[in-house]
C-alpha cells in the first residue's frame, strides 16, 4: 500500500470515516489529509496510514500542483473530489 502525495483516500477510521481526501504529504507512518471543506489546505488533518485506503491517482490540475508545489485553491480540491467521487460512485454502481 504505497500511498504519496497527491493521492486520493477514502478514511476507514474515525469520525472523518468514508470521507475523500486529497494527500497533501506523508512519510512512513502518517498522512496529511485535506478536502477543501472541513479540512482545508491551511490545516491539513494529520491521520495513520492504515487508516486510510488509497482510490485513486490522478493526472488532474490539481494533483499536478500538489505534487510541483504549486498554491492549490480549497475550491479546486473540493471540485476534483466530487468529479472523481461521483466517476467511482458510477463505475460501481452497475454489477
Amino acid at each position: 500500500m504505497d500511498i504519496a502525495k497527491a493521492d486520493i483516500v477514502i478514511s476507514t477510521a474515525g469520525r472523518d470515516r468514508g470521507g475523500w481526501f486529497y494527500v497533501v504529504h506523508t512519510d512512513g507512518t502518517y498522512a496529511l489529509l485535506t478536502d477543501g471543506r472541513g479540512r482545508k489546505i491551511e490545516a491539513p488533518k494529520r491521520k495513520k496510514l492504515k487508516h486510510v485506503r488509497r482510490v485513486a491517482r490522478t493526472d488532474s490540475q490539481t494533483a499536478i500542483k500538489l505534487k510541483s508545489g504549486g498554491m492549490v485553491l480549497n475550491s479546486e480540491l473540493r471540485r476534483d473530489l466530487a468529479k472523481i467521487c461521483q466517476q467511482f460512485n458510477s463505475q460501481n454502481q452497475g454489477g
